[in-house]
Parts: C-alpha cells; sequence; structure tokens
C-alpha cells in the first residue's frame, strides 16, 4: 500500500511538472488520472485548462485574497477541495448523488454536465445571484409560455401547404436545440446508456443525455439547477477576460431582434474598445476606470466590480444581469418596467394573457418594478457613466432614451391598433379567435415593427446614443415603413371586401 501512495503521488508531481506547476499547488490524485489519459485524446481542453487560473492556485490560497481583489465569495470550501488546484476532478466529481447523469468512468462516479451548484462550492454569491437571473429561466420563460411558443412555432416549425394554407407544426428537437434554445438552453435527460469504443482505453458505457450539448444561459441541468456559467466563462479556461469582452456577449445578442453587438461595435465606445482594447488589462480584479480600461464593455455596464482611480467602489459585481437596468427593451411587443420575478410565465396582463403589457401598451404593474426600485438601478447603472462623462451629458443620454422608449411603443402602439382592425375585421385570424396572432404574412409584418425596428431603435438610443442604427439600419425608416405596409394591406383588404375564412 505504501508503495501504491508512493506510486500516485510521484506520478502528480510528474505531471505538474509537466505542465508547469510548482508543489505550492499540487494536483490531486483523480485530475492526474484524469489527464493522463485526456492530455493526449482531448488536447484541446487540457491546454485550456492549463492556461486558467484554476490550474494554477487552490481554494485554500485563493480564499486568502483580502479586500476587492478576492475571487472566491464563498465563506468556506469543502476540505477535500481546498488544497488542490481546481482540476478536472474537483468540477465532474462533485456532488454525484445530485445528478442524474453520474455514472462510473475508471473506478469514479463522475457526471458530464458541470452545473452553476458545481461551481456555488467556491462561487456561492455568484451562483445564488445568477439564480434570481432572467437568464437562468430563459429555458422556462419560452417553453412555458404558449403565446411566446405561438411565436416561436411560426419561425422554427414545420409548415405545411394543405387546402390552400399554410399551417405551422411543432419543430423538431435538433431544430429548436440550435435555434431557439441555443441561447436559452435545453432541458437536459438521461434517456439511458451506450456503449462507446475508445481509441485510448476500449468500451466505456456512457450516458445518453436529451438535449445535449448545450451552453445556454437557462439550461435545465440534470441535478436540477439553472443555466450555464460557460456560457459566458468558455470551459475550460473560465477567463474572466473573456467574459468582459463584447464578443462573449454578441454570441446571443447580435440581432437583428436583440442587436445588441451591432449597435455597440458601431459606437463610439465600440469604436475605443476597437481602437484600444489590446492595451487595457480585462485580468484586474477590481476594475479600474480609467486605468484598466477607457471605455465600457457589456461587462463594464452589467456585471463588473468597478472601481475608481482612488479604488473607491462604483458599483458592486453582481451576476444578477437586470440590477443596473430599469427597463427591459427587447424581444416583447413594448419595452416595459423589468419583471419583479426572474420566472415570468406567472405575468398575466389584464387580458389575461401571460404578457408585461396588454396589446394597447398598458404595462401588468402587478408583476412589474416600480418607480423607487427602476430609480434605483438606474442610479447604479449611470453610477459608471459619472466616471467619464459629466452629469449634464450623462442626465441628457438619458432622457433621450427614456423618450426613445416612449416614441417607439407609441409607434408599435399605431402598428398593433391598425392589426387589431385587421382582426377585427376578419382579414386575419388572431388571439380573439383563438388563433396564432404569428403565423399569417400581415401578422409577420406586424411583428417586425416591434421585434426588429423598435428594439433597435431603442438599442440605438440606449447604447449608442442614437446614430444610423436607429434610423436607416433596422431602425425608424423601417418602422415607419412597415407601419405604412400594415395600412396599405388594410386599406386594399377594404377595397376587396372579402374576408378570409373565420
Amino acid at each position: 500500500m505504501k508503495k501504491l501512495i508512493y506510486l500516485i503521488f510521484a506520478w502528480a508531481f510528474l505531471i505538474n511538472a509537466a505542465i508547469g506547476m510548482s508543489e505550492d499547488t499540487p494536483i490531486s490524485e483523480a485530475t492526474a488520472e484524469c489527464l493522463d489519459c485526456h492530455s493526449a485524446i482531448h488536447p484541446g481542453i487540457v491546454n485550456d485548462w492549463q492556461n486558467s487560473r484554476h490550474s494554477k492556485i487552490s481554494p485554500k490560497q485563493a480564499m486568502a485574497v483580502t479586500g476587492l481583489a478576492r475571487k472566491v465569495s464563498s465563506d468556506t470550501v469543502p476540505e477535500n477541495l481546498q488544497n488542490v488546484v481546481v482540476g478536472c476532478a474537483e468540477c465532474h466529481l462533485l456532488r454525484p448523488k445530485a445528478h442524474a447523469d453520474t455514472f462510473d468512468h475508471n473506478g469514479y462516479d463522475i457526471h458530464v454536465v458541470v452545473s452553476p451548484d458545481d461551481c456555488r462550492a467556491c462561487h456561492s454569491q455568484e451562483a445564488a445571484q445568477y439564480s434570481k437571473n432572467i437568464m437562468a429561466h430563459a429555458y422556462k420563460n419560452l417553453a412555458g409560455n404558449n403565446f411566446y411558443l405561438h411565436h416561436q412555432r411560426s419561425i422554427i416549425g414545420k409548415t405545411e401547404y394543405t387546402d390552400g394554407a399554410i399551417t405551422f407544426k411543432e419543430s423538431d428537437d435538433a431544430t429548436r436545440a440550435e435555434a431557439c434554445y441555443y441561447c436559452h438552453g435545453t432541458k437536459l435527460k438521461v434517456t439511458g446508456k451506450e456503449i462507446r469504443d475508445t481509441e485510448a482505453v476500449g468500451e466505456l458505457e456512457f450516458p445518453v443525455i436529451e438535449g445535449w450539448p448545450n451552453q445556454g444561459v437557462g439550461r435545465v441541468n440534470l441535478d436540477g439547477s439553472l443555466g450555464s456559467c460557460s456560457a459566458c466563462h468558455t470551459r475550460h479556461a473560465f477567463s474572466i477576460e473573456m467574459a468582459r469582452k463584447p464578443y462573449t456577449c454578441k454570441e446571443c445578442h447580435v440581432g437583428p431582434d436583440v442587436p445588441a453587438y451591432k449597435v455597440y461595435a458601431a459606437s463610439k465606445h465600440g469604436n475605443i474598445f476597437s481602437a484600444m482594447n489590446k492595451s487595457w488589462n480585462f485580468k484586474a480584479v477590481p476594475w479600474s476606470i480609467g486605468k484598466d480600461f477607457t471605455a465600457p464593455t457589456c461587462a463594464t455596464c452589467h456585471i463588473s466590480l468597478l472601481v475608481n482611480e482612488e479604488e473607491d467602489v462604483v458599483t458592486e459585481r453582481t451576476h444578477q444581469m437586470n440590477n443596473r437596468l430599469p427597463w427591459r427593451i427587447l424581444g416583447l411587443i413594448y419595452a416595459h418596467p423589468h419583471p419583479k420575478d426572474p420566472d415570468t410565465t406567472s405575468i398575466r396582463n389584464k387580458d389575461g394573457l401571460p404578457l408585461p403589457t396588454d396589446f394597447a401598451g398598458g404595462f401588468a404593474s402587478d408583476y412589474l418594478i416600480g418607480k423607487e426600485e427602476m430609480q434605483i438601478r438606474q442610479e447604479a447603472m449611470q453610477a459608471a457613466c459619472l466616471n467619464c462623462h459629466g452629469s449634464s451629458w450623462v442626465k441628457g443620454q438619458w432622457n433621450r432614451f427614456e423618450n426613445t422608449i416612449k416614441t417607439t411603443n407609441a409607434e408599435t402602439l399605431t402598428a398593433t391598433k391598425i392589426m387589431n382592425d385587421i382582426w377585427q375585421l376578419g382579414y386575419a385570424r388572431g388571439p380573439e379567435k383563438q388563433s396564432s396572432p404569428f403565423d399569417e404574412a400581415v401578422e409577420k409584418r406586424w411583428a417586425d415593427t416591434w421585434l426588429f425596428y423598435a428594439n433597435t431603435t431603442r438599442f440605438a438610443s440606449a447604447m449608442g446614443g442614437g446614430g444610423d442604427y436607429g434610423v436607416f439600419a433596422d431602425g425608424r425608416y423601417h418602422l415607419s415603413k412597415a407601419i405604412m405596409d400594415l395600412n396599405d394591406w388594410l386599406t386594399l383588404r377594404k377595397t376587396m371586401s372579402v374576408p378570409q375564412q373565420k
């Protein structure tokens, strides 16, 4: 037995030396075994990890850091994790009984999917905040809302042409997984086991996971937790630098329904980032405005712990992304205050529909944050702005933004009034006929007004201070044209006086 223990420790020491690590940050025996095989099978994964902070410091060493520079938010970390680097085993062997995908792999009970509740061991504050984030509930908020599912089906559903009419059937699992649920997240489920013939060690048995692979922000994991930390901190480097750069957010926020990245890239802030980011320090914690960077990225405004050059805290780090957002400006018919609860499936407007506004633009106020909370979030956002801009600039920019919300909501109301007339006159079916409001061509034209054009105009105002994206590039020009198209369509149908079949 003593000889075996000596060999295991010698093995771990050799691997430490091979990847340039010191004896002060040893690798666990289990991770050493993982690396022995996977360094040959999956060199990309192993090299990503080797370059990560996880591979170079133990949780105990990280917990010894004091003040704002500390990255581990948990007060305590399990004893068996404290004195070794965070390697393969430290993530994939955690809480085996909690994971439905746990299986025996070379004598270890491992699970494939690492969840936020695994990351919680060291990052408890971030995991708790993320669980309150509307992104964490993105799967259910889409899949559990019949109104949204009508829209989803009209976009990615299977089209059938029968008796002179087009109908939309449910899309297949693979289409859903690479379309809406790529970003929203899939619901994972173990459906069985399969034998794979591996090159290294022959036949091995693995779980078959429905909905996998996926790294969507609202993924429903096999331990019941919600979300995927790797949506922003891509495995296996889990880089804070990557999460702070706008390309990461671009993966899902590129438009035209959520054109955040396109607007940012064309903005003055995006111009500065593009020209100067090579000289910025994206790894510093805390992140110092003016010293480490000179223009905001997505993370600056929505997530990061920011300080000024006197090390005074400007904004606290948060993984509850709407903590600095009073308004919700994307995806829905009208811009509106953020929901109180990240699970939006309980929202009902005055007409009983699961929407935060009614079709006339009225807010479902019982389910949305009030003016006091909106002011708190506005001030949290503006705290960062005021470190580079004077108060008159910041106030003027915000007033324009809220005016844009008001005007785009008004334009959307105009479009919706026309659409309501079309429904009432029987030229298209709609909600009152227990039909989808999205499955006819004219209804899609109505959806264009708010899903693309009003959204783009608001993003251009919020993130760019205006500019071409708010006018000709999917902005006001296209919004007004779409409204005219709707009106002309209705006028023509009235002239023809031949309603569609009800």
